[in-house]
């Protein structure tokens, strides 16, 4: 699942992109509105953290460009702010919760989950294909013969895959998604991380399999 994060206080910003990578986000983070803007174009995300009080653009002006183009991505408004009308304020303009700072990891991770949960339409914190699952408040994947603690990219690849089972997924979007437009990675790495998880579902006697198009992408298949 991929986020952005838009805070201008640098050492804040830092604090929460260690904490949210690892609890498997991937996350970009960006310190003023304008280019908090110039990312959501890409559309490449699952939610929003938005800092109020932030340059160029504030936090609400942000929230109230992106609801005016209908896009509806989840958003939690992070601000110093405490007062009642500052919050309906925020929720008026299009926000989906609004956390006070200083604020709780465990807070802030559990809001995130609750606005994305809605956004996703989830019903379960697992996904499952054929005999394996993925947990996805543990990050485990597990089959009856044994399971194994994702890392974070591995976590995010095949919840990506197992969402659309079945779906070619092509390598790009993985970059796109787990590393993010800003990295130096280059598309190897997306196939290393698939012989990680190949080895994996093997080991665990699955009868899904991770299937390739040569030079196009990956999917997963459920064997008869």
């Amino acid at each position: 699942m991929r986020l952005l994060l838009a805070e201008d206080e640098k050492e804040l910003s830092r604090a929460l992109l260690t904490i949210l990578e690892r609890s498997n986000y991937s996350v970009d983070a960006v310190f003023d509105g304008e280019e908090a803007l110039a990312y959501l174009n890409s559309n490449n995300y699952d939610g929003l953290i938005l800092d109020i009080m932030m340059p160029k653009l504030d936090g609400l002006t942000v929230l109230k460009k992106l609801r005016e183009q209908g896009n509806p991505l989840p958003v939690l408004l992070l601000t110093a702010k405490s007062e009642i009308d500052d919050k309906v304020t925020g929720l008026d303009a299009g926000a989906n919760d609004y956390l006070t700072k200083p604020f709780a990891a465990k807070e802030l991770l559990a809001r995130i989950r609750a606005m994305t949960r809605g956004h996703t339409s989830a019903v379960s914190s697992c996904l499952q294909i054929g005999n394996v699952t993925l947990d996805l408040s543990s990050f485990t994947l597990s089959s009856p013969t044994g399971k194994f603690r994702l890392t974070n990219k591995e976590f995010q690849m095949l919840e990506m895959l197992m969402g659309n089972p079945g779906q070619l997924i092509p390598s790009e979007r993985f970059l796109e998604r787990i590393w993010g437009y800003d990295s130096e990675a280059e598309l190897n790495v997306v196939w290393t991380y698939i012989s990680y998880l190949r080895k994996k579902l093997s080991a665990l006697h699955s009868n899904v399999q991770l299937k390739a198009t040569r030079n196009v992408g990956y999917y997963l298949e459920e064997l008869p």
